[in-house]
C-alpha cells in the first residue's frame, strides 16, 4: 500500500510514489481514506495526535506509507505536521522533492527555529519538517527533551503531528518517543515481514509502555478487481497490541 511499481525520475531511480500522483489507481486512495477513519478512531481516546510510523525491519514501505497518511488527513481540512525522524536514513525530502539543508536535526540542535526548518504548505493542509543533516548521535537527538518538548508545542498549532521514525528491530529510535506520543503505527509488506518480526517490535512496544495504533500490512494483492477499477492492492488493518498469524490455504480466510 500503494502497491503500484515506483516509476523512475530523470537520473533513472526509482520514485516513490504518493497520493499526490494523478494516476495513482482509485483503489489505493480508498484504501488510505479508510485508514484515515482507523487512525482518527484509534486515536480519539489518547492524550493527545501525535504519532510515529515505524516498521520492523528495513525496507517495508514505512516511510511512503507515512507520506500518504499525512497528505489522506490533510484532505480533511486539517492541519498537519509530518516530521521526517528517521535521522539515520531520511527519504522524506526525495518523497515530496524538497531541500534537505536543515531540518529536524538542526531544530533540536538549536541552529535553527521552527520557522527556518519548516516547509509550509507542501500541499494544503500539511507542513514538512525534513530530517536535515544527519547527526552522529541520532538515538540521542530524538529521545532528547529537546524533542519532546518540541513535541509538545507543536501539537498546540496542529491537528496531527507524524514523525516517521526507523525500524523498531533495527534501533531503538522510535521507542525513545513512547512517552511524548500517542502510539505507534506499525507498517509490514506483505510476502516480506514476518510474524516474528512483527511480533519481537510489537514486544519492544509493550515492554516500553508503549502503544501500538494499529498494523499496517501494505502490498496486498486484491482479486477480482475489487472495485471495478482493475485495482491490484489493499491494506489489512488490526487494532490490537498482538499479531495475528494470516490464515493458511486451508483456513477461512479473514475479510478485507
Amino acid at each position: 500500500m500503494p502497491g503500484r511499481k515506483n516509476k523512475k525520475d530523470n537520473g533513472g531511480r526509482s520514485k516513490r510514489r504518493t497520493l499526490l500522483d494523478k494516476d495513482i489507481a482509485f483503489p489505493v486512495t480508498e484504501a488510505y481514506k479508510n485508514l484515515r477513519t482507523n487512525i482518527s478512531f484509534a486515536l480519539s481516546t489518547k492524550r493527545n495526535k501525535i504519532f510515529a510510523v515505524s516498521s520492523s525491519l528495513a525496507s517495508e514501505g514505512k516511510s511512503t506509507v507515512a507520506a500518504n497518511i499525512a497528505i489522506t488527513l490533510a484532505q480533511t481540512n486539517t492541519k498537519v505536521l509530518l516530521i521526517d525522524g528517521d535521522l539515520r536514513k531520511p527519504v522524506q525530502h526525495k518523497v515530496f522533492n524538497l531541500k534537505n539543508n536543515v531540518g529536524i536535526s538542526t531544530l533540536i540542535g538549536g541552529l535553527n527555529t521552527f520557522k527556518e526548518v519548516v516547509n509550509e504548505g507542501v500541499t494544503e493542509g500539511l507542513d514538512i519538517v525534513t530530517c536535515g543533516p544527519i547527526p552522529p548521535n541520532p538515538s540521542e537527538m530524538l529521545g532528547s527533551e529537546n524533542m519532546k518538548s518540541l513535541l509538545v508545542e507543536l501539537a498546540k498549532h496542529y491537528d496531527y503531528v507524524i514523525v516517521d521514525t526507523p525500524p523498531i528491530n533495527v534501533v531503538t529510535d522510535a521507542l525513545t518517543l513512547l512517552d511524548t506520543i500517542a502510539g505507534i503505527l506499525l507498517i509490514a509488506k506483505q510476502g516480506q515481514s514476518t510474524f516474528d518480526a512483527l511480533q519481537d517490535a510489537i514486544d519492544s512496544v509493550k515492554i516500553a509502555n508503549g502503544s501500538i495504533l494499529g498494523v499496517v500490512v501494505n502490498n496486498m494483492p486484491v482479486g477480482g478487481g475489487k472495485y471495478g477499477y482493475g485495482g491490484k492492492y489493499s491494506y489489512k488493518y488490526k487494532y490490537s497490541y498482538s499479531y495475528k498469524r494470516e490464515p493458511s490455504s486451508d483456513d477461512e480466510e479473514d475479510e478485507e
